[in-house]
Order: structure tokens, then sequence, then C-alpha cells
């Protein structure tokens, strides 16, 4: 299995309104192992950001003057993506931004390309409900080092969030191995032991172990404020005996 993990960096918060992406990052994953084919790139949104986006990622206008327009890479992109699983954070927004930017061009929609694509915020929220689930908690959460993370950045988000996304899905490693899925485990077969021809011992409680049983039981009678099953059981079986 093909994945791309992406991110991308905008303008703004709103490709409805006109705001461009400015910064895609990707990185990608074959059987769950980085393979180092990552794709990073700047564009030229043909706009000027918003003061607020800036102080997110750092990106400034000036930066992206000599950049190349999204229009000019859109064919290496797709190509790049094409036929891929998607693994990103917060899917609806970079999607939408990706959409919108083929759609200028009068691309066919990205997401009829793809195989699917995972929102590694709406599976968090299910793993970890009740807690904040953006990235950089996530990686608190998962021991995943974001120390170099001062601001957002479209190749090292995906960097990060790929690594989030192998420890959120560890258990997989368990049904799938790097060619596949793992053999059927064989059936142990082993022979039945008679134990009726052995002797075996009975190793009474001295008095100190029993002791040490009776305040167990007295701290559990304590704690369900009233006997617990075990007491309950022996007097039942010395009522019927």
């Amino acid at each position: 299995m093909r994945q791309i993990v992406l991110d991308t960096e905008t303008t703004g918060l709103s490709a409805e309104q006109g705001d461009r992406v400015i910064e895609l990052g990707c990185v990608e994953l074959v059987h769950r192992r980085l393979t180092g084919n990552d794709l990073h790139l700047y564009f030229n949104p043909g706009r000027n950001s918003h003061e607020d986006a800036i102080r997110i990622h750092g990106i400034t206008n000036e930066f992206l003057r000599d950049k190349p327009r999204f229009e000019a890479c859109a064919d290496d992109i797709m190509r790049y993506l094409d036929g891929a699983e998607l693994i990103i954070h917060n899917a609806s927004f970079d999607m939408g931004f990706l959409e919108a930017e083929f759609g200028r061009i009068k691309q066919p929609p990205l997401k009829g390309r793809l195989v699917g694509v995972i929102d590694t915020l709406l599976m968090a929220r299910d793993l970890f409900p009740g807690k904040r689930n953006s990235l950089d908690a996530l990686c608190d959460r998962l021991s995943v080092d974001r120390s170099t993370r001062t601001l957002h950045g479209a190749l090292l988000d995906a960097q990060l969030l790929a690594d989030v996304y192998i420890r959120m899905t560890r258990g997989q490693e368990s049904l799938l191995s790097a060619e596949g899925p793992v053999s059927s485990v064989q059936p142990i077969h082993t022979e039945a032991v008679d134990l009726h021809r052995f002797d075996l011992p009975v190793l009474q409680a001295d008095e100190r172990e029993a002791a040490a049983h009776e305040a167990v039981l007295m701290e559990l009678d304590k704690a369900c404020g009233g006997k617990t099953i075990w007491r309950i059981s022996t007097e039942v079986v010395k009522a019927m005996s």
C-alpha cells in the first residue's frame, strides 16, 4: 500500500474566498515505512497572505515572489499523488484547497485519482475523545519529538504526522508484514497427559501466609462494604458440608 502523508500552508483559511496554497509537503510511506520519496514545493499565489497566516507559518509574501505558480507544477503533483491513499490531519481543509487549485485550471477532481483519504483528526477524536487532538497535542501524547517545530511548515508537519499516524496505528503491525498479510498461524498439536498416575502433593499455607491472606480479605471487605465473594463462597461450602 502506497500512502502519502500530506500537508499544505495557505494564504488564509477560505479557499472559497480566494485563498491559495503556498506550500505543499508530502511524505511517502510504503508498507508503513518511509521511502524518502518526498515532495516539497512552494508556490507564488498571486496574492498576499493574511497577516494571521504569516504569523502561523512564517512564509512571507516576498519569499514567494519568485516561486512557480501552482498550475506550473500541477501535472507533477497529480502524477506523484496518483493512485495513493492520502493521510491528512483535518483532511477537509487541505483537500478543499487542493481541489480548488486543480479546479481553477480545469483539472478533474483530485479525489477521483486517489485510493482514499484518511483524516487523522477524526481518527484521533475516536481514539482520544474529549482531549485536544491538534498535531502538537498528538506529538506530545505519543512521544513524537517536535522540538524543531517553532512555526508551521508543510514538509515538517507531514513528517511529524507520518510518525504520529504510525504510532496511532501500531496495532496494524501485528496484522501486516512488509510483504503483506502474515501467514495463518499453524495449529500446535500437543499430547494429552493422564495426571491420575501422578501423586501430586498438597501444600498447605503456613501461619504467616494464612495471616497475610486474612489481612487482604479484611481490606477487601472494607473496600466493598461487605463480605467478599471468597468469604461468602466459603460459608456456603461449609454450610453444605
